[in-house]
C-alpha cells in the first residue's frame, strides 16, 4: 500500500500519515501498517514492535507522534473516529427551519412509490 498523501512525520523506517503509522519501505505492501483506529491497541503495537527487522527506536518515536496527532477518543465507530481526526466530518448542523429528510418505504413495492424529479 502506498503512503497516504498526508505525511506528518517521516523517520528511517516508519512514517506517520493520515492513515496512521506506515512502513516507509513499500515492498512490505502495508503488512506492518497500523490504522488510526488501532493506535491504542497495545497488543497490536507490541506484536508489530516484536517483528524481526523493526527499528524499535524509530517505531517508538512514530508511535508517540501518531498518538499525539490522533488522540484516543470515546468514538464507538472506528471509521467515524478516523474521519473526525482527519477533519473530514464535523458535528451535524441541525436547522430548525429545515426539517430532516426521512425516507420511508418499508413494506411497499418500489413500482408504486411516488417518483420525484429535479426540474431546471
Amino acid at each position: 500500500m502506498a503512503l497516504h498523501r498526508d505525511i506528518f512525520w517521516v523517520g528511517r523506517q516508519w512514517a506517520v500519515t493520515g492513515a496512521g503509522i506506515q512502513a516507509v519501505d513499500q515492498r512490505l505492501r502495508g503488512v506492518l501498517d497500523i490504522d488510526i483506529a488501532r493506535l491504542w491497541d497495545d497488543d497490536l503495537v507490541q506484536s508489530r514492535r516484536a517483528k524481526p527487522g523493526v527499528n524499535a527506536a524509530d517505531f517508538d518515536k512514530a508511535l508517540s507522534v501518531a498518538r499525539e496527532r490522533f488522540p484516543q477518543g470515546p468514538a464507538s465507530n472506528p471509521l467515524v473516529a478516523q474521519l473526525e481526526a482527519l477533519g473530514v466530518i464535523e458535528a451535524p448542523v441541525v436547522s430548525p427551519a429545515v426539517p430532516a429528510m426521512k425516507l420511508r418505504a418499508e413494506g411497499r413495492l418500489a413500482r408504486f412509490l411516488p417518483q420525484w424529479r429535479i426540474r431546471r
